[in-house]
């Protein structure tokens, strides 16, 4: 069965997520910092009257920003349950991907910060790293998320 996957830029590395997890993509907002808010929040903004935190996904991923461009946006994701955006460093295309193009990460790149992972997309000579956002955050830190939108 096909899916449709948004592909976008992180670090200079291609990542792509169903296009069924992405609620909206917008330029980027200013972001409030929140004090004591864990390192994988960038912290909170106000999208249409909603205060919607923001991952920081550099930081969780280990990869170096690539500083602020007018590429960058917001995805705004259903991550686990739980509302959130993630600060991309552009959002290149939706493509249609056939199961046959996808492989499981090789066993060396699984650990238990990258189960997130859920599989390789080869199109063509591109690599395109597929993420599964109910994994990318523990079960611990969506209730932090979910405290910093409460407040």
């Amino acid at each position: 069965m096909e899916n449709q996957i948004v592909i976008f830029e992180l670090g200079g590395e291609q990542f792509g997520v169903e296009i069924s997890a992405v609620e909206s993509i917008v330029q980027l907002l200013p972001i409030t910092h929140v004090p004591q808010a864990p390192p994988f929040v960038r912290g909170v903004t106000n999208l249409r009257g909603r205060v919607l935190p923001v991952l920081d996904l550099y930081t969780r991923f280990g990869l170096t920003e690539q500083g602020e461009t007018k590429e960058q946006r917001i995805v705004v994701v259903q991550c686990g349950g739980i509302e959130a955006g993630i600060i991309v460093d552009g959002v290149s295309e939706v493509i249609t991907l056939d199961p046959t193009q996808v492989e499981p990460p090789p066993p060396l790149t699984r650990t238990a910060a990258s189960e997130f992972v859920s599989g390789i997309a080869k199109l063509g000579e591109r690599i395109v790293i597929l993420l599964d956002l109910r994994k990318v955050l523990s079960a611990q830190e969506k209730e932090q998320v979910a405290i910093l939108v409460e407040q």
